[in-house]
């Protein structure tokens, strides 16, 4: 079928919905939904059979729904409506949860039902529950939906609060006033399920040193305490420590309240929004060995499992700064002299890694010397990665990876990715050419005409369609908590396996065949060069777009390459 998604963005949920549906052979294009007259122009342009909307923040204008099937997916279960359905469902504790798929009408969420699917909601943030949970429930609906279409005899339900399965309703937009933390009453408990339920956006408006913040981000400490609630105990890695309570929180991002008149804000590390205040304020380390033992924030995890050695990764956004480049290597080295045969990196759930991080570096007093420094640090890791020799290393991704935080993963002897995920092998939509060795690892993997075709054409690649290529090496399915067991036991496999020495023989060799034929620091050196011109040469998009991409700009149109119709991928 021809089918035209409308969306606010092309963010997580659009770009799995998308490349579930070409995997399936229909052609899909995208129309970003910017105003009334730019759906219309999306719609007539493409003439689509059905018009799906994964992610929408606007009405869908009467004279598209009134004329064609549009399909809205609402993140609550059958019969909850309202702006901050997800919110809602944190802030008050919910088990479970649901994703519906309804037909757009005049009143919002309260069309006729084509598919609902329910999931048990994980202790976790929104934006980490819906790229997880809510997305799989998602893309469940969503070709439930489509199939019932297809096949033309489904009759879509009314919603009736009557019945005893509809147990959703309406809720207003969630406020600052009901998500403000009351720090001398509010249990350690309470304090995270507000901060988790706002944890990306909008943040949790508190006020700290006399100055107003959204809080972003929110875990348990274990240990620290204070006197004083609401206090900041200690910081570790950018995040602070704030008593409550009964307890502690550790709050990794702040950004602080935009006046009138002045200029945007934007996500920065706590500890770095607060570098006037914290001075007597004390770092409290914790190791990647300790973290994997406590209940704290901890940035990196390393635990061992007989032979096999997992480094555990998880940053906000999935972006990852110089400083954080630097613990990561420092991480990864450590790991490596340990006596194992398998070492297995990627967070437990959510991002692999998306690459540099945008908002740092717009924060830095230099962003062109910060954006050089983060790639370098990149690098940096992605080599250590290269020339590990004497044992073999597996990229785990139980969520999705992008530009450089993908093209870091493939620096690992095997890529393994859980089938929900959603890859980008490209940088040019920042303007970069991009490093991390690409060069040397993405045409070794799928060739120079894919290479050159994945990296141009700037599209979302399934992870179905990501081993066909042979751009990761092996999927599995389930949820982030099975595919986690399935990693661990076929790591613990290939450690058992007696072919394993011969393996580690075969991986020298190649290492230094490759390296005869072209040294790493000449791809690196290569790379870097076009990276250099793209920070400093004047006229460069760079900064433009990661400027637009940090203060949310929306574009003025919908990019060109999502615009037509495309169709199965190769």
């Amino acid at each position: 079928m021809r089918i035209l998604l409308i969306a606010s963005a092309f963010n997580s949920l659009t770009q799995r919905v998308h490349t579930e549906l070409r995997e399936r052979g229909h052609q899909v294009a995208v129309q970003l939904a910017l105003d009334e007259e730019r759906m219309r122009e999306g719609v007539a342009r493409t003439d689509p059979e059905l018009v799906i909307c994964p992610m929408l923040t606007k009405a869908v204008p009467q004279d598209i729904w009134s004329t064609r099937t549009v399909l809205i997916v609402h993140p609550g279960p059958t019969g909850d409506r309202g702006p901050s359905s997800l919110d809602w469902a944190i802030t008050e504790g919910a088990e479970r949860w649901g994703v519906t798929v309804l037909q757009a009408v005049e009143e919002m969420d309260a069309g006729d039902i084509w598919a609902s699917v329910e999931f048990p909601v994980p202790v976790c943030g929104k934006s980490e529950l819906y790229r997880g949970e809510v997305a799989d429930a998602a893309v469940e609906a969503v070709l439930l939906a489509v199939q019932r279409y297809e096949g033309g005899l489904f009759t879509p339900e009314p919603l009736d609060y009557g019945r005893p399965d509809v147990h959703g309703e309406l809720r207003p937009l969630l406020r600052q006033a009901t998500r403000r933390i009351d720090w001398e009453q509010d249990d350690t408990a309470t304090v995270l399920r507000k901060l988790r339920a706002a944890d990306s956006q909008p943040g949790v408006l508190d006020e700290l040193y006399g100055r107003e913040y959204f809080l972003h981000g929110g875990h348990p400490e274990d240990e620290l305490r204070g006197p004083v609630p609401g206090a900041v105990l200690a910081t570790r890695d950018g995040a602070i420590c704030r008593a409550t309570t009964d307890g502690a929180v550790w709050i990794p991002q702040l950004r602080a309240r935009r006046t009138p008149g002045g200029p945007a804000t934007f996500k920065l590390p706590a500890a770095t929004v607060l570098a006037d205040e914290l001075h007597r304020v004390r770092e409290v380390r914790v190791s990647p060995v300790a973290a994997a033992r406590r209940d704290t924030w901890s940035e990196l995890r390393y635990r061992e499992e007989g032979e096999v050695g997992f480094l555990e990764f998880a940053h906000p956004g999935g972006a990852v700064s110089t400083e954080q480049c630097r613990r990561l290597l420092a991480a990864y080295r450590e790991a490596a002299d340990r006596p194992t045969s398998v070492l297995v990196l990627g967070a437990p759930r959510d991002f692999y890694s998306n690459g540099i991080q945008l908002n740092v570096i717009e924060g830095a007093v230099f962003p062109a010397l910060e954006s050089w420094e983060n790639i370098n640090a990149m690098d940096d890791f992605v080599e250590a990665v290269l020339t590990t020799t004497d044992k073999v290393t597996v990229a785990a991704l139980a969520g999705n990876a992008a530009a450089g935080g993908l093209m870091a993963a493939l620096a690992a002897d095997e890529v393994w990715c859980r089938d929900s995920a959603v890859l980008n092998p490209h940088y040019r939509l920042m303007g970069l050419y991009g490093s991390e060795y690409w060069t040397y690892t993405l045409p070794n993997r799928v060739g120079a005409a894919q290479a050159e075709r994945l990296t141009t054409e700037a599209l979302p690649v399934g992870a179905e369609h990501a081993r066909r290529i042979g751009l990761v090496d092996r999927t599995a399915g389930g949820d982030a908590a099975g595919f986690r067991r399935w990693v661990a036991r076929e790591a613990a496999r290939i450690a058992a396996s007696p072919e394993l020495t011969g393996r580690l023989v075969d991986k020298k060799r190649r290492r230094a065949a490759d390296e005869e034929a072209k040294p790493l620091a000449e791809y690196r050196a290569e790379e870097l060069r076009r990276m250099h011109a793209n920070f400093y040469r004047a006229g460069e998009p760079y900064h433009g777009l990661r400027r637009d991409f940090v203060h949310k700009v929306c574009p003025v149109d919908t990019p060109e390459h999502l615009t037509g119709l495309l169709g199965r991928p190769e």
